[in-house]
Parts: C-alpha cells; sequence; structure tokens
C-alpha cells in the first residue's frame, strides 16, 4: 500500500476537523473509504468532491504511489 497525503478544502475541511492527513491506500477509492471510517459526515462529503491526484484531476479508480497528494475539492459557488 501507498502511504499518501490528502488534503481538504471547504466543506471537506470542516468535515474531517482538520486540513491533512496521512494514510495507506492503493486508489483514491480506497484513501475515501479508509479516512471515513467512523466519520460518516466526512465520508458524505468526499462522496461529492472532486479529486486532484498531484495536481491532476482523477477519478475514484485512480491508483496511487507512496508519496502522493490528493487534493478533496468539495462543491463551490462563487461570483
Amino acid at each position: 500500500m501507498a502511504e499518501v497525503t490528502i488534503r481538504y478544502f471547504a466543506a471537506a475541511r470542516a468535515a474531517a476537523g482538520e486540513s491533512t492527513a496521512t494514510a495507506q491506500a492503493d486508489s483514491v477509492k480506497e484513501l475515501v473509504d479508509t479516512v471515513s471510517v467512523g466519520r460518516p459526515e466526512l465520508g458524505r462529503v468526499l462522496g461529492i468532491c472532486s479529486f486532484l491526484l498531484d495536481g491532476e484531476r482523477v477519478d475514484l479508480t485512480a491508483p496511487l504511489s507512496d508519496g502522493a497528494q490528493v487534493d478533496a475539492l468539495p462543491p463551490f459557488a462563487g461570483g
């Protein structure tokens, strides 16, 4: 398994109660599942997020490698 960093933004940060975390996972989906254990609100927010892997947009099936950085970006509105 890869050790990766996930950075939370906006509603994801509020639900996580932290701005970053590290976890071990082989895919973005596995990372989401791992960090959501025991935190249903975080799981709900991550379920509607877009994800960047080292700055590139990816889907939940994207594989992870050691040292990767995943950004969790909830939908937001602005003007």
